[in-house]
């Protein structure tokens, strides 16, 4: 009796409202990574921060930065560049996670009104996952503080 006209359980199950919505992102907003206005998304705005930034490096990552003229005192933007050289696509998205996590956490000592695009070295993501994010952090940080100097 695999017909939904036999089973009207089935049936209510899949048009009923179930009582109540639960909003797609049960964390309050402040819990969240990076929200999506503080993200880079459009490739003209990866672009305007290669071509016209400045950058520096360390052994896994390389961070672009370029100070914003429309908005002098907004929030930081982060942009990510991790390339298929890092792993495959379940290990590149595991990287992007980490790295908006660890982004999140030093959010209060990034300078504002820039842009930032913050790109993956081949060879991160096994690090990443055998130290773990407070050590991705550690490298965030030391990656800013040359950006500073």
């Amino acid at each position: 009796m695999g017909s939904e006209r036999g089973c009207p359980r089935a049936a209510a199950a899949r048009f009923s409202s179930g009582g109540g919505r639960v909003d797609a992102s049960a964390s309050p907003p402040e819990t969240r990574a990076v929200q999506r206005r503080n993200r880079l998304s459009r490739s003209k705005d990866f672009d305007t921060v290669y071509r016209r930034g400045r950058s520096a490096s360390t052994r896994y990552l390389v961070l672009h930065w370029f100070p914003r003229d429309d908005d002098p005192d907004g929030e930081p933007r982060l942009g990510l560049a991790v390339p298929r050289s890092v792993g495959s696509a379940v290990a590149r998205n595991r990287v992007k996670r980490l790295l908006r996590e660890s982004w999140r956490e030093l959010l209060p000592n990034v300078p504002q009104g820039q842009d930032y695009v913050l790109a993956a070295r081949p060879g991160l993501a096994e690090p990443a996952d055998v130290r773990g994010k407070d050590w991705l952090v550690t490298e965030i940080a030391d990656v800013l503080e040359k950006a500073r100097t």
